[in-house]
């Protein structure tokens, strides 16, 4: 141990670290933490003192988990991180004995130290603070326990063949070589080989040891599931009624060593949990809601109520912390054996150390109990989150009954805009009784304009906005029962209340039929709030806020214009129009305005009085070009009482999404041809007339809110000599993207290979102009294809199936396809067996003008999921070229140039890294083969190779003496 005792007279440290004597041993730490392994090494060369602090073991277990993928221990931690970042050979080579010095002494690393040696074998102290029951009924365990406080029960696996075959030699045994995900502090998927894991286990010395916490274990060793069943206790959960896909994870199995366990927290989204012990021993500690425990500290982010525990170890907290509170601040606590069952309720913190080897499974859930305050921190916002999550309010300015907040809310430590909990050691109101967990105390922090449809999505929310949605859909058909209950937490999740006033406003105004009790809320798909009420469908625009809703229904009306002016055969398939409008809210009472999106409706005129041009009665002023436009300048979210509406009429059919797994390979290439026919037909509907109108926004009235990329006003992205005007903005959204790409990828992270991160920039082209084929001609002008309307959404949840009657004996089956534009089994003899058909493709609001090719990503990545032989199919009868340049001298000049950019691949690849959404994350999600890769040509030709065949059929006409395969 490279630490003198504090004997010693001479001090090292003085010498040893110069100026640097006067940081603290931790804040030295700290420091080291943000170096490389490289330079660490340098470091540890400098002095004696510097040699201890850079060899440090847990400095180098974090510097493993800088790197995902799978893990091997190699006996040490700093050997490990070296051969993960490729800094030294195999295990083969011959290490040197640590260096030893005398005259140093570090408290803050000999307690670092202790914490790693300690052996807790008599750790086993229990007061019997928790109940222990058997046999304890539903009814008993409803009334007493479900919803307001903890309890041990045994008996409860006695029957489960896990109690015998789950243990560490049984595991290595059947499942050595698969690999299990481990639990670290760095957002890096680690994951190790379960017999890798044990020579961890047995040669490891952490403060902190690494365990399993795997919530895939299902799919990793699906006979598992086998070994063991939900007590029947704890079966009702809300959340069984989603697709295992949907659902938030939910159970894991959990495996760790003598000293390992979980620091103190509160389960994710407010959920209640069990936990079953199979062999070792567990200690617990558990305060009720609002108790946040001594040492611990939560952090509310003031932008989207992400919420940050910081929290010493499990082990620290017990050694460190324990032993200084009273007896009346001290937890619950107890001792779990084997066989025995905890049970958690909604809120309450709970802190778990290892004392031995252990092996367990757990699971959370959602029933009638917490079923509310599960909604509650699902809702948007940021003031309600830490009183759900702790208890105490983290805004200042507000108090609660039981305690009242300081106004310093600032902590040093804090790396981004929050507000700090403090502990109750530090908030004290003399009666030392717990904060009431109480929903109606807790509801009343939620903002009162709250929007879930454009308020920020906070990252520690673990299921989907439409996820969600569409679980409150299920339960309120599948629980009939509980319809009560279930509209409370709508009301607290998604502001329901407010868009079912909305709605009834549209039927009565309409002469709409008026919802049944059934259609009360809205359906789980989409991202604005849309209603089905008998055979119509209302759309209430509100994602992004009021100026990004006008424009997107001013974008759609002009799209389903242009379908009838051309008689596109594509309105066959696309929802018919009936009404469409705003809704105002004055003093209280919602009214209706009818807008046919032509000219500027009264109600908003005044936000643009100050145009420097006179608007047509019959100019679409709020067209898809506008909106482009004024997207790259900034959406103003500042109106909160008007919102745009929609009315089509409901088309049949199944949303393509929820019925995906019903389909036959014969139904897949049907649904493949007919979107390549519709989407042709879209690209080749004429663009909007080229005298738009084009507004000077009032910026004094509409506050300016750059993109996520801080762009300039359009007009400076493009100077414009060599951008023909048609291309003009969507070259301005592809130079604005590219500025700040490598910041992106490194936000979006995992999956994407860390890797790919620096080679981004290079990959893509300097001008990324280039991609659109503008090409210069020997007279010195400009030319290139034209772009397009583009869906930008074609995803599962935007395209309806029908099933249909396909027996032989059935005459009328081919009068039943209402697909006139598309393929179907019954007409082209694909698949005669098949069920479904494709009936429409709906939802128009993202429609935009740019390169066809990009509508490609959506529907290939969510749509086909990466598919070849589906991607072929829709080639097949898309049947256009991706690129029309006619002037082939031009277009050969340039590709002698950038011979890349002749792959069609390439092009769609670019647009993948360039888009606003994280396309990137599906991608290395379904070929997980790619997140080994070290260049984006890689990812390139496995994702988009198919469209350099599908080019190649396009190429006949050019002059084969102009371009040919030498050449290029």
């Amino acid at each position: 141990m490279p630490l003198s005792p504090p004997t010693v007279t001479f001090d090292r440290r003085v010498d040893a670290l110069g100026d640097l004597r006067i940081l603290p041993d931790e804040t030295i730490c700290a420091i080291l933490e943000l170096l490389s392994p490289t330079d660490l090494g340098r470091l540890s060369c400098v002095s004696s003192v510097m040699y201890i602090f850079c060899n440090e073991e847990p400095l180098w277990m974090n510097k493993c988990f800088s790197i995902g993928g799978s893990l091997e221990y190699k006996g040490s931690w700093k050997k490990t991180a070296l051969s993960r970042h490729n800094l030294c050979k195999d295990s083969t080579e011959t290490y040197h004995k640590p260096l030893q010095f005398d005259g140093f002494f570090s408290y803050y690393l000999y307690k670092r130290w202790y914490r790693c040696h300690t052996s807790l074998s008599s750790f086993s102290l229990d007061t019997g603070d928790l109940e222990r029951m058997e046999d304890l009924s539903q009814d008993d365990f409803s009334l007493n326990y479900d919803g307001k406080k903890p309890i041990l029960l045994t008996g409860l696996a006695e029957t489960w063949p896990a109690k015998k075959k789950w243990t560490i030699e049984q595991f290595v045994k059947i499942y050595g070589d698969s690999f299990f995900r481990i639990s670290q502090k760095s957002p890096k998927k680690i994951m190790m080989k379960f017999k890798d894991y044990v020579s961890y286990m047995q040669a490891q010395h952490d403060e902190d040891p690494l365990y399993i916490f795997d919530e895939k274990f299902g799919e990793t060793a699906p006979s598992l599931l086998e070994d063991y069943e939900v007590p029947h206790l704890f079966k009702d959960d809300f959340f069984d009624l989603l697709s295992h896909e949907q659902r938030p994870p939910f159970r894991w199995l959990i495996i760790g060593p003598e000293r390992s366990g979980a620091s103190w927290h509160v389960d994710p989204g407010l959920t209640t949990a069990w936990n079953t012990l199979l062999c070792g021993r567990k200690r617990w500690a558990l305060y009720p809601p609002g108790r946040v425990p001594a040492g611990v500290t939560v952090h509310v982010n003031e932008e989207d109520g992400d919420v940050n525990i910081e929290s010493p170890t499990s082990l620290q907290w017990w050694l460190d912390i324990y032993p200084l509170l009273s007896d009346e601040d001290k937890p619950i606590e107890c001792t779990q054996l084997p066989g025995e069952t905890i049970f958690v309720p909604t809120g309450w913190w709970h802190c778990v150390l290892n004392l031995e080897n252990t092996v367990a499974v757990t699971q959370n859930y959602v029933n009638k109990s917490n079923f509310e305050f599960v909604c509650l921190d699902l809702a948007p916002g940021h003031c309600h989150k830490g009183v759900s999550r702790a208890g105490f309010l983290a805004v200042p300015g507000h108090r609660t009954e039981n305690a009242e907040n300081s106004d310093n809310f600032n902590h040093p430590d804090m790396t981004r805009k929050g507000k700090r909990l403090k502990s109750p050691t530090e908030i004290s109101d003399g009666t030392n009784q717990c904060f009431q967990y109480d929903i109606e105390f807790l509801s009343q922090y939620l903002e009162e304009e709250r929007n879930h449809y454009c308020s920020v999505w906070s990252p520690n929310i673990y299921i989907g906005q439409r996820e969600m949605r569409e679980w409150l859909c299920k339960l309120w058909v599948a629980k009939p029962d509980i319809r009560e209950l279930i509209w409370k937490g709508a009301c607290l999740a998604i502001n329901v209340e407010k868009w079912r006033k909305c709605l009834l406003e549209v039927c009565s105004n309409h002469k709409l039929p008026a919802p049944s009790d059934d259609e009360k809320l809205p359906v789980g798909t989409g991202s604005n709030p849309v209603f089905v009420v008998s055979d119509n469908v209302v759309k209430i625009y509100a994602e992004g806020g009021f100026e990004s809703a006008l424009h997107c229904l001013g974008a759609e009306i002009e799209f389903y214009d242009l379908l009838q002016k051309y008689d596109s055969p594509l309105m066959e398939h696309v929802p018919e129009i009936i009404a469409s409008g705003f809704l105002v809210l004055e003093n209280g009472l919602h009214r209706t305005i009818p807008w046919d999106g032509r000219g500027v409706p009264g109600a908003i005129s005044e936000l643009y009085r100050d145009s420097n041009r006179e608007i047509s009665v019959d100019s679409f002023a709020f067209g898809v070009l506008q909106k482009m436009q004024t997207e790259l300048k900034g959406f103003n979210t500042s109106c909160k009482t008007m919102w745009p509406y929609l009315v089509t009429k409901r088309c049949k059919g199944d949303i393509f999404g929820k019925i995906r797994e019903k389909l036959s390979e014969e139904d897949a290439l049907n649904l493949a041809s007919f979107l390549g026919i519709q989407v042709r037909l879209l690209h080749q509907l004429p663009l909007p007339p080229g005298n738009k109108i084009h507004f000077d926004i009032n910026q004094t009235m509409l506050n300016k809110r750059p993109r996520e990329f801080d762009v300039e006003d359009s007009g400076d992205i493009v100077e414009g000599s060599h951008i023909p005007s048609e291309w003009k903005l969507f070259a301005d959204f592809l130079i604005a993207s590219r500025r700040n790409v490598r910041r992106r990828l490194e936000q979006w992270g995992d999956p994407i290979p860390a890797a790919l991160f620096e080679k981004a920039e290079e990959y893509l082209p300097n001008d990324v102009t280039d991609l659109l084929g503008i090409v210069k001609d020997d007279h010195g002008s400009y030319t290139s294809s034209s772009p397009s309307w583009i869906h930008s959404d074609i995803m599962d949840d935007n395209i309806l199936m029908k099933p249909v009657s396909t027996s032989s004996c059935d005459k009328n089956a081919a009068e039943d396809v209402p697909v006139k534009n598309g393929l179907n089994s019954i007409s082209n003899g694909i698949g005669g067996n098949q069920k479904w058909i494709p009936t429409h493709i709906i939802d128009f609001s993202d429609v935009s003008i740019g390169d066809p090719l990009l509508d490609i990503i959506p529907l290939y990545l969510d749509v086909l999921r990466g598919e070849r032989p589906l991607l072929k199919k829709f080639l097949e009868s898309y049947a256009l070229p991706f690129s029309k340049v006619t002037d082939q001298d031009a277009l050969t000049n340039m590709l002698l140039q950038e011979p890349k950019l002749k792959r069609i691949s390439y092009r769609a690849m670019c647009y993948c890294i360039l888009h606003d959404d994280n396309v990137l994350g599906a991608i290395f999600s379904l070929w997980e083969e790619l997140k080994a890769a070290t260049s984006w040509e890689a990812v390139e030709e496995t994702v988009w190779g198919e469209l350099n065949y599908y080019q190649q059929s396009f190429s006949k006409h050019l002059n084969k003496n102009l371009i040919n395969k030498n050449q290029i």
